[in-house]
């Protein structure tokens, strides 16, 4: 078993598994590294990775790719709106979500995703089978993969390493502390709307702008010209970025038209100079978050598909005042720190001591009904930088139903018309006239995602050292509690399970006798989150998926075959095969075959796979005798001369025998040697176009049979084992003899003298 690492980029995938001796990068079905973030939607199945961007050139109106910038967003998003106008798929507005009522892996995540993006990758996991066991942010993976391997750390004063990663859709730094043994993250940054296809946007709009003038074509107006000079853009920003200038061709790019274009590297800083001004934004926000300055960063890390640009390494030198380093694979890196984090959080493997903690990007509060549950606060539970996991006790009188909502206490860091509500819990309901003594701990889990693990009910004579927080609709004080001792988990399916236990209510509350603690049940509801019967319902859908494109596989392979055989055998039956039939099969053959082609290029095109079988079996039978024959005529004279060696060897090996032994051997290979020369005979009487009567498998047989005899030479050797003799039986061997090379006959034959002498 291996821990798999997934790196969801916007452009590519890379997928490492965590083994035994290492991490490997999985290789495709192509034996790339990298899988093509893409799917095409056929008329019958999906083109998934490199086939569905081979795919996506013919078919672009029914290509998703760009997945990372869509999946939890808003429709009604401006940058959603933006990258919208980059895809050549038709979308819509889906049904509105607010409701108020498999393998072990590790996914990397940028650290700017919000709480239901976090979700919506968990989900998407769920459905394909896995078995996610954390999200890991993307630089937190890189400097995971950057220091686990590195024994030069020291003890008391960390190394502080920039981590600077561009990508082909966004920019994320993070700043890090490494110490033997450990790495903390100090901070997150990042531009949302910064990468290497933003860089590639640049020369689309300015070659699309310049063949409307120059060539009186509109490439808005068109998904495949679109695809296609984008592709072209892409090529040509790579050649750029070792070379001074490049030449842009397109043939039949639209209306017939070749298209031609010239850039040069400084032309092409200068049209994407507001972008590259970009670039220092998130590096000074997540040296000035870490509190830190640019002369206490050791070391910058660059990393990322978009980080090739030389303009990008001059502006970040200058920056950071140092020369940046590529130690790491640019883009396996990622993936890589998400194998490692996969294998350390997995029990099956055994990883060296290794600390990781990382943080939150955002400030996550917690309000009930009637505002803030912290007086004189705006709520904020988690602050921003809080360690990844995280848990915090909240302690307070109730006395009904209590509804808590989570929310992201600074709204103005969250991408543009995102909610800053992130989920509800109701806990309760609380029975009994008077209030009751809640203690609720509330978890930031490893995903980053927040919840409430468990909330129990506390009888103040057992549980005096609690302190209290009361909870009223006018938001009056609460107590806080960080914990940092491992908690135990407290599910929902836990709960269930025990439900009719003897401690449990009707109410769904739990007794714990041992502490005098009442378990109360929590009910969660994800803003926009898919809910669990939606869950199954697209797990369902997805099996009827994988088994489709499975069937059209199947269906595409036994076509080829069908088409294969009918191409190799049109060219044996006249060649290879002629000697081995008769006119009359050569033509039914040639007739079938033309008739089995015309029907496949014409109504069998579009057939099931037990139709394209059917019509190979049919064939089939028509050749195979022909085949067999062929095929025995080629095997018969080994076997032949296999048979006649060993009549010969056992005749030479009869002569050192007694007299009685001799007779019988001798007799045995007569008789061998006998039904040979007649079946010889018979067969010489018979065409090749017949069905042999000698077959090469009885010749074979017949040897099988002579070397198996069960001489009566071997008695000795039987009675030597019964006797006890058994280092003279099975476990002899003569020296540099290894007994197992032999034929049954043969060790007996070497064994014999040995026997004789011992009886």
């Amino acid at each position: 078993m291996s821990g798999v690492g997934i790196d969801i980029g916007n452009e590519n995938c890379v997928i490492a598994a965590a083994k035994q001796r290492g991490v490997d990068v999985l290789l495709n079905d192509e034996s790339k590294r990298e899988n093509p973030a893409v799917v095409c939607f056929g008329e019958k199945q999906r083109f998934l990775g490199s086939a569905g961007a081979a795919s996506a050139m013919m078919q672009p109106k029914s290509t998703i790719s760009q997945v990372k910038r869509l999946i939890g967003r808003s429709f009604s998003d401006p940058d959603v709106q933006n990258d919208l106008r980059m895809l050549s798929v038709d979308t819509s507005e889906g049904p509105d979500d607010m409701r108020t009522s498999v393998s072990d892996c590790v996914i990397g995540v940028p650290s700017y995703f919000t709480n239901l993006q976090r979700q919506a990758y968990l989900d998407a996991a769920t459905i394909a089978g896995l078995k996610p066991l954390g999200l890991i942010h993307d630089c937190t993976a890189t400097a995971l993969s950057y220091g686990v391997y590195k024994t030069d750390f020291p003890s008391a004063a960390p190394i502080y390493v920039a981590f600077v990663d561009i990508g082909h859709c966004d920019t994320q730094v993070s700043v890090a502390a490494f110490q033997a043994g450990q790495m903390k993250i100090l901070s997150h940054a990042f531009d949302r709307s910064l990468g290497g296809r933003d860089f590639d946007e640049v020369l689309f709009s300015h070659f699309a702008a310049q063949f409307k003038e120059q060539y009186s074509i509109d490439v808005h107006s068109n998904a495949r010209a679109q695809r296609r000079l984008r592709v072209a853009c892409e090529k040509l920003k790579k050649v750029l970025s070792a070379n001074a200038e490049a030449a842009l061709n397109i043939e039949c790019l639209m209306d017939e038209k070749d298209v031609k274009g010239f850039m040069k590297r400084e032309e092409f800083e200068n049209l994407a100079s507001g972008l590259l001004e970009r670039i220092c934004i998130p590096c000074n926000k997540a040296v000035s978050d870490a509190g830190l300055t640019i002369e206490k960063i050791n070391s910058v890390e660059l990393v990322g598909s978009g980080s090739r640009i030389p303009a990008i390494t001059r502006l970040l030198t200058s920056l950071f005042k140092r020369e940046l380093r590529r130690t790491l694979n640019a883009s396996e890196c990622v993936a890589r720190g998400c194998a490692l984090q996969c294998a350390m959080l997995s029990p099956v493997f055994l990883v060296k001591e290794y600390e990781v903690q990382d943080s939150i990007p955002f400030s996550i509060g917690l309000s009930s009904d009637g505002g803030p549950i912290f007086a004189g606060s705006d709520g904020v539970l988690f602050p921003k930088g809080q360690p990844i996991p995280s848990v915090k006790i909240l302690t307070l009188q109730c006395s009904n139903l209590l509804r808590l909502e989570a929310f992201y206490a600074n709204p103005d860091e969250l991408p543009p018309g995102t909610s800053p509500k992130i989920s509800c819990f109701t806990i309760g309901p609380f029975h009994g006239s008077q209030e009751s003594k809640a203690r609720i701990k509330v978890q930031l889990n490893l995903h980053g995602i927040i919840s409430i693990e468990s909330s129990t009910l506390v009888d103040d004579h057992v549980d005096d050292s609690v302190t209290t927080g009361v909870y009223h609709s006018n938001s009056e004080a609460m107590n806080v509690e960080p914990v940092s001792e491992t908690i135990e988990n407290v599910t929902e399916d836990n709960i269930n399970n025990k439900c009719e236990s003897p401690n449990h209510s009707a109410d769904g509350t739990r007794k714990d006798k041992a502490n005098g603690r009442l378990h109360v049940p929590v009910t969660e509801n994800i803003y926009g989150g898919m809910t669990k019967p939606e869950i199954l319902e697209a797990q369902e859908k997805e099996l009827q998926l994988a088994h489709q494109d499975t069937t059209m596989e199947l269906t595409k392979d036994t076509r080829n075959s069908l088409e294969s055989y009918i191409y190799e055998t049109r060219n044996k039956v006249y060649t290879t095969y002629e000697r081995f039939s008769s006119k009359n099969e050569r033509d039914e053959i040639s007739r079938t075959l033309k008739e089995t082609e015309e029907w496949l290029y014409d109504d069998g095109d579009d057939e099931t796979v037990h139709a394209y079988s059917a019509k190979l079996e049919d064939l089939k039978q028509l050749v195979d005798p022909i085949e067999f024959r062929y095929k025995d005529t080629a095997d018969r004279p080994q076997a032949t001369r296999d048979l006649l060696s060993c009549i010969v060897e056992y005749r030479m090996s009869a002569d050192s025998l007694p007299p009685q032994e001799k007779e019988l051997i001798i007799d045995e290979c007569n008789k061998a040697e006998q039904w040979l020369r007649e079946m010889t005979q018979q067969q010489d009487l018979y065409p090749k176009n017949f069905d042999p009567v000698l077959l090469s498998s009885d010749i074979k047989s017949k040897t099988q049979d002579l070397n198996l005899y069960d001489f009566p030479f071997c008695f000795p050797f039987q009675r030597c084992i019964i006797a006890g003799h058994y280092e003279l039986g099975l476990n002899y061997t003569p020296a540099g003899v290894n007994h197992r090379s032999f034929a049954p006959i043969e060790l007996r034959l070497l064994l014999y003298p040995l026997v004789l002498s011992q009886s």
